[in-house]
């Protein structure tokens, strides 16, 4: 068997352009879709990541700001900022781009922005509607994850899947989303007993660990036919790999996901569908509501 290759790319070009329309649509009522980032500190890592965003926003038509916060920032100064965003009506996302310094505490700090904003999905309040299944802004790598998954139409119910991540951005809310359709789920981590054992039962193995080479999913964690779905992002010689030692795992399985070109694209539509999303949810609160006489 060779695999079929998730094509996070080409999905997110359609997401993209499906979003163009909507942000036009807006446009003509005289609405701007506005994102707001929040880099506090020098991480390179992070700067390249927000460019990316900003880039995918006005590829768009998204209008987009960057914050930048010093590496001294206090919780003060950094709450102070969130607030002064919250207030801004013009202002409809706002992104606080992790890891913060050591000194910050990222919960805390992600608990001041407002909720209709949090268009990454990890305040408490929407962590909180996740595990009711309530909640319309979805952390965006679960969400790009379960849009992979239904584009090529893998079976999801009934399907035993072994998530190999704990993390709030990827393995607790992926958790709820997969048992929200029904899914059986195992979720691994460094500290899991027997993990290729695990792995080896799972219909759907999603690995998001990002620590090669301590760590690699090797194609005897993976049975024939399953499908694998590679978050991690790993420099290795001098080229961007996943987790998958990819030849030897996609001989295996039937569909897995490419790195770079796989979950990394739909992480990012994720953010511009959630900004878009908090746009328009923002703009209906503030309609009129129409009461018969």
């Amino acid at each position: 068997m060779t695999a079929t290759l998730m094509d996070g790319k080409a999905l997110a070009l359609d997401v993209k352009d499906r979003l163009r329309n909507q942000v036009s649509r807006l446009k003509s009522q005289g609405v701007e879709p506005t994102l707001a980032t929040i880099l506090v500190g020098d991480n390179p890592a992070s700067k390249t990541y927000l460019d990316i965003k900003h880039k995918a926003a006005r590829d768009i038509g998204v209008k987009s700001v960057n914050y930048t916060l010093g590496p001294a920032t206090t919780h003060a100064e950094l709450t102070a900022l969130i607030s002064d965003l919250n207030s801004q009506s013009a202002v409809h996302g706002i992104l606080l781009q992790l890891p913060l310094p050591a000194h910050l505490d990222a919960v805390y700090a992600l608990a001041g922005i407002s909720p209709e904003k949090d268009v990454d999905g990890l305040t408490p309040a929407y962590v909180n509607r996740l595990f009711y299944y309530k909640a319309s802004l979805v952390p965006c790598t679960a969400k790009g994850i379960m849009a992979l998954l239904h584009r090529y139409e893998v079976p999801i119910s009934g399907a035993h899947v072994v998530v190999i991540n704990r993390s709030m951005l990827v393995g607790r809310p992926l958790y709820q989303l997969l048992l929200g359709e029904d899914a059986t789920v195992t979720v691994c981590h460094s500290k899991t007993r027997n993990l290729p054992e695990i792995s080896r039962d799972a219909d759907i193995v999603v690995t998001a660990v990002g620590r090669r080479p301590t760590f690699t999913l090797t194609a005897d964690m993976v049975k024939e036919g399953a499908v694998v779905i590679d978050v991690a992002m790993n420099r290795v010689e001098g080229r961007m790999v996943g987790d998958a030692d990819f030849e030897p795992v996609a001989a295996k399985a039937s569909y897995i996901t490419p790195v770079p070109g796989g979950v990394g694209p739909m992480t990012v539509a994720m953010l511009l569908e959630n900004t878009v999303a908090a746009t328009t949810n923002q703009v209906e609160a503030l309609r009129p509501v129409e009461v018969p006489l």
